[in-house]
């Protein structure tokens, strides 16, 4: 369970009946019909989808291979799933880089904008037709759950950078502000344009995870010092996403963001993550370029 000002959540009892690997596991315990979990590499995979089977034997889950840095890797992910499953209720947008050297995607991107923003567009607009179609069955509750973070504030004061030449001019962590205000603004048009979905952004909270092997040793060596004063656990980290998930209908509002848990922020500290009409112009941008890579079919609005 979960407070510090945050509503109160406890996923063995707040989960429904539903006939990163921790979401999962969780999920796996209130008999969804199929759960796909990606990952990059296939040992990883398996090995979390192992783990989850061993705690909950019945657990159908998959491993589905995924590199979000690569479109390829991203069309072929959504066509197996696409494949295997007529529905799809809840897609979790969680996987991510963190503050990393600058460095560029296959297909040219800074790797944190191009893994934590243009990889999870694409994937998200490739399974947009069966989320839709899912979400015009009686009874159905689809909600698209994007992972950010409040690092959205140490994204550029300018908002989001088009100009890649000048995007590398900044920092690690300027970087992955911008690409985590990237999640809230892509929230937030996906909401307006798809309102039959519900999407959300949501931040976890400061947890310690393998996020931090990539930042600087200095940084690296404090967490593991300090780290466990104040760092939340790993399946704490998990809650404010199955809020998100599978709380009430009610409680949960589309196209906004929510701090641990179930807290709605819109981030107020930062305006840029709530302007509709850069929300609107990332998403165009967006669109454009993963067209201009033969990619991302229009899905009308609706």
């Amino acid at each position: 369970m979960y407070g510090f000002g945050g509503k109160s959540f406890a996923p063995e009892t707040d989960i429904p009946n539903l006939a990163g690997k921790e979401a999962v596991l969780q999920l796996a315990k209130h008999r969804p019909l199929q759960i796909f979990l990606a990952a990059r590499t296939r040992s990883k995979g398996e090995a979390a989808v192992a783990d989850v089977k061993k705690a909950v034997p019945s657990a159908s889950v998959t491993y589905l291979r995924l590199d979000l840095c690569s479109f390829e890797s991203i069309s072929a992910a959504a066509q197996e799933v696409k494949s295997h499953s007529s529905r799809l209720d809840v897609l979790m947008n969680n996987a991510g880089i963190m503050a990393t050297p600058f460095a560029e995607s296959q297909e040219g991107y800074e790797t944190q904008f191009g893994t934590n923003h243009m990889g999870h567009f694409l994937l998200t607009k490739e399974l947009l037709p069966i989320l839709l179609s899912t979400a015009k069955e009686e009874g159905s509750d689809v909600r698209i759950i994007n992972l950010t973070s409040e690092g959205h504030n140490l994204a550029p004061s300018q908002g989001i950078v088009f100009d890649a030449a000048k995007l590398k001019t900044y920092g690690p962590w300027a970087r992955y502000g911008h690409s985590k205000l990237a999640n809230i603004l892509f929230t937030k048009e996906l909401a307006r344009r798809y309102p039959s979905i519900t999407s959300i952004a949501v931040h976890p909270g400061l947890i310690h995870t393998e996020l931090y092997d990539e930042v600087g040793i200095l940084l690296r060596l404090g967490m593991k010092v300090v780290g466990p004063l104040f760092m939340a656990t790993v399946p704490t980290g998990a809650l404010n996403q199955l809020w998100a998930a599978v709380g009430k209908k009610s409680e949960v509002a589309s196209g906004n963001y929510y701090t641990p848990v179930g807290s709605l922020s819109g981030g107020k500290r930062f305006k840029l993550a709530h302007m509709s009409v850069l929300a609107r112009e990332l998403w165009d941008w967006t669109e454009k370029e993963l067209t201009g890579k033969g990619y991302c079919n229009s899905v009308p609005d609706g």
